[in-house]
């Protein structure tokens, strides 16, 4: 079961998945995220590979704490991490709260492999993206549940660079930087450039295409 938003870790996770694993399903959560199209993105890309798609409604997130510039629409979004504090972009929970759900709804299914696109290389001051998180998180769905799941986190040790090269070693690089959603004002592709999601993308594939070129011109 693949937590999947439709943006550029998440696609990525599941081309990652559909290599590893015979059964690939996909899960999608609107948290009263201001943008919503990535929800279709993610129904459209998951359509194409074949993947079964669920959507659940977990925007009780947004009335716990408004706080934060993915939900607020009047809250300013930072475009650089504060030195002092998490960035207003951090969703208090949602990692936490996306991966429970997910469990449950894979437990229902007999699935108990979870695949979530999170990263500590780049987790842009996140807690809920920390490889200790994961684990703990990990141990405590099997002991309320009763049983064994496994959270894999395929792009946990990755920067951009390395995520953009993974999407190229599963052969999904043009749908990846074409189709997805990564940006936080709801821009395909490219996005709008100046958000903190574009700005991390967009340097790792710059990264990425001068280390693909330079390994080319070696060879």
């Amino acid at each position: 079961m693949v937590c999947f938003s439709g943006g550029q870790d998440s696609t990525t996770c599941l081309f990652w998945a559909k290599k590893h694993f015979k059964r690939v399903e996909a899960v999608c959560f609107t948290y009263g995220q201001k943008h919503t199209l990535e929800v279709e993105v993610a129904r459209a890309i998951a359509d194409e590979a074949h993947v079964p798609f669920h959507l659940l409604d977990v925007s009780l997130i947004s009335q716990l704490d408004p706080n934060n510039s993915l939900v607020n629409g009047s809250i300013t979004m930072d475009e650089e991490k504060p030195a002092d504090n998490y960035p207003n972009t951090f969703v208090p929970g949602r990692n936490m709260v996306f991966l429970t759900f997910a469990a449950i709804l894979a437990r229902s299914k007999g699935i108990f492999h979870l695949v979530t696109g999170v990263s500590e290389a780049d987790f842009s001051g996140y807690p809920d993206c920390r490889d200790t998180f994961i684990r703990s998180l990990n141990v405590t769905l099997n002991l309320a549940m009763d049983e064994q799941f496994i959270l894999h986190t395929p792009l946990m040790d990755r920067d951009k660079s390395e995520v953009w090269e993974l999407s190229d070693e599963l052969g999904v690089f043009d749908l990846v930087r074409q189709r997805t959603l990564t940006c936080y004002n709801g821009v395909i592709a490219d996005g709008c450039g100046h958000c903190p999601a574009c700005k991390l993308r967009q340097h790792g594939l710059e990264k990425y295409l001068e280390r693909k070129k330079s390994m080319s011109n070696n060879q």
